[in-house]
């Protein structure tokens, strides 16, 4: 498949517009990146093939990660948001990609007036991460956008991404996911697998696979369906449904499986320059600046351990366990009635 992929990306597709489906199309991007996507090189953009937006908050001096990094957008748009204390390192395994990505280091590093760039391409293949020149435990934000379904070795790259990170650290990705498992002759298909369709995990599957990679409690950012738009390609796809997804998992070891209730809460203080109002963690943790909002014993964590830890007060402690947190997909199993006048039984 490695070969497939290369020739797809290198050979195969000379810009998005030779995409045969919509599942490798980017999302609209907020205002305030916009100026900075104007400022990339055109052959960077014209060779793009992200199907998320890979920007956290809080990036300044952030050390960065692009698994997959393709022509280099996300790298040179990340490398204006880290600035020149930071740093973006991109891997990609096609030559054709990272010739289009190192033509342009002089070019993103004058627009974005840094004396010195700031980036770095590796040749490598996501699945041999411990092949590369990369330090454990160096990466505050490890990236990828559209790539993970495209490896033929998952596990093994989610657990180096788990040992790149620091403590704290977060692995910010897209990729697409389907509604099932994917029969085993369309993963074979070469087409299918370099429209980042058929190497797609089922999300459940996803979902267990970074919890054995030491990722206790993933979280879903945002989602959208892709409608595929070729005929051809939905026939032969049948009922499956594919989803556009991004995910954060945080790289803190005392997380727990579920959302467990310790009474506790947090206040943001407004303090991100592009969440003057709102902080939002997941798609289901839109936190209000200034407002009290009650959380369970991981989202505090994720904000406590991480970079987001000066833009919130920490109401609260680990001390009263009061069990599973209202609204996380979890109650107490057992049936709810009362015990009153039943008979005693073992």
């Amino acid at each position: 498949m490695h070969e497939d992929v290369q020739n797809y990306y290198g050979k195969q597709l000379h810009s998005s517009a030779d995409l045969q489906t919509n599942a490798c199309c980017d999302q609209a991007p907020p205002e305030y990146l916009k100026p900075l996507l104007a400022q990339l090189h055109d052959e960077v953009i014209s060779r793009y093939y992200g199907c998320g937006l890979v920007a956290p908050e809080q990036l300044e001096g952030m050390r960065i990660l692009d698994l997959g990094s393709g022509s280099g957008r996300d790298v040179y748009l990340l490398s204006a948001l880290v600035g020149e204390e930071g740093e973006v390192i991109g891997v990609d395994m096609t030559d054709e990609q990272l010739a289009v990505a190192n033509r342009h280091l002089d070019y993103h590093r004058e627009a974005f007036g840094h004396s010195k760039s700031n980036v770095r391409f590796l040749k490598g293949y996501i699945e041999e991460l411990d092949k590369l020149d990369l330090q454990d435990g160096y990466f505050d934000i490890v990236i990828s956008n559209c790539v993970i379904n495209l490896s033929t070795n998952k596990a093994k790259v989610i657990a180096d991404v788990k040992r790149l990170l620091k403590p704290g650290g977060e692995f910010f990705f897209s990729d697409v996911y389907a509604d099932r498992r994917i029969p085993s002759a369309l993963a074979k298909d070469p087409i299918l697998y370099g429209e980042c369709l058929s190497g797609a995990l089922y999300w459940n599957d996803f979902i267990n696979l970074s919890k054995r990679c030491g990722f206790a409690d993933p979280r879903l950012v945002e989602s959208r369906p892709l409608t595929i738009e070729n005929p051809a390609i939905e026939k032969a796809l049948g009922n499956i449904r594919f989803y556009s997804a991004t995910y954060r998992l945080f790289n803190i070891d005392t997380l727990e499986p579920a959302c467990e209730d310790y009474g506790q809460a947090v206040i943001y203080k407004g303090t991100l320059p592009n969440s003057r109002d709102t902080f939002t963690l997941d798609d289901h943790h839109a936190i209000e600046a200034g407002k009290v909002f009650p959380v369970c014993g991981n989202t505090w964590l994720m904000l406590e351990k991480s970079r987001f830890a000066d833009h919130f007060e920490f109401i609260g402690n680990f001390e009263t366990h009061y069990g599973i947190f209202a609204g996380c997909g979890l109650d107490v199993p057992f049936l709810q009635t009362s015990n009153a006048g039943a008979e005693a039984c073992c």
